[in-house]
């Protein structure tokens, strides 16, 4: 995993449940269908049945503020990934016993951490509305890093995102550019076509 590949988003809230000597986490790292606006570059929505392959393929541990050891994993059991019709759900019983969830309970019940992100790159990923003031990436597939309590959600992969509409822009105007010379052959030979026709006794 390269770093510069990695980005970061997330707002939404998770829920803490105590349930005997477990506690129990859940809530959505992603939203589907939802627009947000990316360091005043671009806007970015999830589409359905983008993380599909990503929970059955990709190791995702649970952490806080995207780092340090895991509460949770997805590939040990302890992190239920699912996609349902809201977004990304994720679900950990915590072990009550872990010095680092007895660090962090007692501020995710204050609400002091209160918030999910998820570290991703795109897999497959479509650029429209260039005529917008905001161009509007759509996210079909991504990889999965990591899901992560957060205090303030990460808005961290603004280059990446940039180096790809960079990239879109450059085809779309590729293809315009192939368009014209098409275009403009064809009328060449037209024209020379239409010459012979009145050249002709």
């Amino acid at each position: 995993m390269t770093i510069n590949k990695l980005e970061r988003r997330g707002s939404i809230l998770v829920e803490v449940r105590a349930e005997g000597d477990a506690v129990s986490v859940v809530g959505h790292a992603a939203v589907f269908n939802e627009e947000a606006t990316i360091g005043d570059y671009f806007r970015e929505v999830i589409r359905p049945g983008a993380f599909t392959r990503a929970i059955a393929e990709d190791d995702v541990p649970l952490l806080v503020e995207h780092e340090g050891l895991p509460l949770g994993r997805n590939t040990s059991g302890t992190l239920a990934l699912t996609e349902d019709n809201k977004g990304l759900r994720i679900e950990s019983q915590l072990d009550i016993t872990d010095p680092d969830v007895m660090r962090i309970v007692p501020k995710m019940k204050r609400g002091d951490l209160s918030k999910m992100s998820f570290a991703f790159s795109a897999v497959r990923e479509e650029w429209q509305n260039e005529d917008q003031p905001l161009p509007l990436r759509i996210l079909h597939e991504v990889r999965l890093y990591d899901v992560s309590i957060v205090t303030t959600p990460a808005y961290d992969g603004t280059d990446i995102g940039l180096r790809s509409l960079e990239q879109w822009r450059a085809e779309q105007e590729a293809d315009r550019r192939r368009h014209n010379f098409q275009a403009a052959t064809r009328r060449i030979l037209l024209t020379k076509k239409h010459d012979l026709r009145m050249r002709r006794p």
